[in-house]
């Protein structure tokens, strides 16, 4: 494991020769403390000194780098020739660290952190926090494999004068083997206000590996023009979905992206490259039909555009309700009554080609033309689960809404639209259940330990 400690102290007798910080300069010295890959001897560098568990006899690869932090600027104190045992010691310097580990910088003596910069090889800033003090900065998302990190930090010393020093260090290169990567979806494109992005992972990653799980969320980057807030869910071992706390507002940009490239995921290895997804949202499209009403209302942007009769289910079929996401349209579809359990010679039991049919959910329930019922329509509800209206009305409903629009029943006495698996039903969670399903949300304001996310986890870049 690896520890990255900073904190003044004095610095190293300069070599002969050398010239000091400066007469009468501000300066400190930083003190650099990196675990590093334990070596056996034999190239095996598979075992980690842990930072809890640190032992000096075991644990011979600490080591200790001085660095000066003066007001002029500042670099690395070069250090006399290490001999004998300072010389095996200096070998662990070309060691890799492991990122996997939390990076830490603090102040032991009198002085405060003003600013922490950490940014990998490509310039991309490594997320952390100071605390309040401003004593010790910690990172909120986990660091790569196999990059190499510029450490910008700037203090005050004792006196209160300024004082800042650079340094950097390198982690090792992921393990050999399969990576853990993620699949995003929808496909690129154009969406409604109510589409679920969703993150489908190589491997699974179980409920008992809280850390692991919250890490890999950090990792998977939703970002929107306008910006939202949002979460992601598990919906099981491999699965995970984000949605906003409410709609997706009109026209809003999204852009998904997979930061797990060289992150150690727990005990369930490195992460990979994975390709990111881009979308958009059209006009906010919401479909409400009031089953006791027989009505469907559809606004647009917030404005009625139609108000619509409709039937929907009858006894012992009602509609469910609640919140679906349209996931497809059909301009024919067949339908068949044993598709949703109905016994073929039974008095309920049907064969029919419909036209302009919108999928709601993936058990075949559907917004459809159903000329057949058009006296029952804005009267009664006569339909096997479905919702039916003219042939007219169905044709300008198929061709107004797209996938990701919301369509909401309210009033049918069905049972509620599940989450999960039967379409997207994700909106039927309230936020605070929403959240429930998220391991960041669940680790934040609790106590964890040193290799555990932190809890403020919004990168910044």
């Amino acid at each position: 494991m690896l520890l990255v400690a900073a904190a003044p102290g004095a610095g190293p007798e300069p070599e002969p020769g050398e010239a000091p910080p400066g007469r009468g300069a501000a300066h400190a010295a930083v003190t650099l403390l990196v675990g590093r890959a334990l070596d056996d001897g034999h190239g095996d560098t598979e075992r980690w000194c842990a930072v809890h568990t640190f032992r000096p006899a075991l644990c011979t690869a600490w080591r200790e780098q001085r660095v000066v932090a003066a007001s002029a600027g500042v670099g690395t104190v070069p250090r006399r020739p290490p001999v004998g045992d300072a010389a095996r010691a200096a070998e662990s310097d070309s060691l890799p660290t492991d990122a996997g580990a939390p990076l830490e910088i603090s102040l032991a003596d009198q002085g405060r952190l003003t600013d922490v910069t950490v940014r990998d090889g490509r310039g991309r800033h490594l997320a952390g926090a100071l605390g309040h003090d401003g004593t010790r900065w910690l990172n909120t998302e986990p660091m790569r494999a196999g990059e190499t990190y510029t450490v910008q930090v700037g203090a005050q010393d004792a006196t209160g004068s300024p004082v800042g020093v650079t340094m950097t260090f390198r982690t090792a290169p992921p393990a050999e083997g399969d990576r853990l990567t993620v699949a995003f979806g929808p496909r690129p494109g154009t969406y409604g206000a109510g589409q679920i992005v969703t993150a489908a992972l190589s491997r699974p990653v179980p409920a008992e590996d809280l850390v692991a799980r919250a890490r890999l969320e950090q990792a998977l980057q939703v970002t929107s023009e306008p910006h939202v807030d949002g979460a992601w869910h598990w919906v099981d071992d491999s699965t995970l979905h984000f949605r906003p706390r409410t709609y997706w507002p009109a026209h809003t940009e999204v852009r998904v992206r997979s930061g797990l490239d060289g992150v150690r995921v727990g005990e369930h290895g490195y992460g990979g490259p994975s390709e990111g997804l881009e979308f958009t949202v059209g006009d906010r499209i919401e479909a409400v039909t009031d089953a006791a009403a027989h009505e469907m209302t559809v606004r647009r942007n917030g404005q009625v555009v139609r108000t619509i009769p409709v039937t929907t289910g009858k006894e012992g079929f009602r509609t469910r309700s609640g919140i679906k996401v349209v996931l497809g349209k059909e301009e024919k579809v067949r339908m068949r009554g044993d598709s949703i359990g109905i016994k073929r010679g039974t008095t309920e039991f049907y064969d029919l080609p419909v036209r302009y049919a919108t999928r709601v959910t993936w058990s075949g329930e559907y917004v459809h033309a159903a000329p057949w019922s058009v006296a029952s329509q804005g009267e009664e509800n006569v339909s096997h689960g479905c919702t039916g209206m003219s042939t007219e009305d169905a044709a300008w409903f198929f061709g107004t809404v797209r996938e990701g629009d919301v369509v909401e029943v309210v009033n049918s006495g069905g049972e509620k639209m599940a989450p999960f698996d039967n379409g997207f039903g994700d909106w039927n969670l309230d936020w605070r259940a929403w959240l429930a399903g998220s391991a960041l949300a669940a680790l934040d304001g609790h106590p964890h330990d040193s290799a555990s996310p932190p809890t403020r986890l919004h990168p910044s870049t």
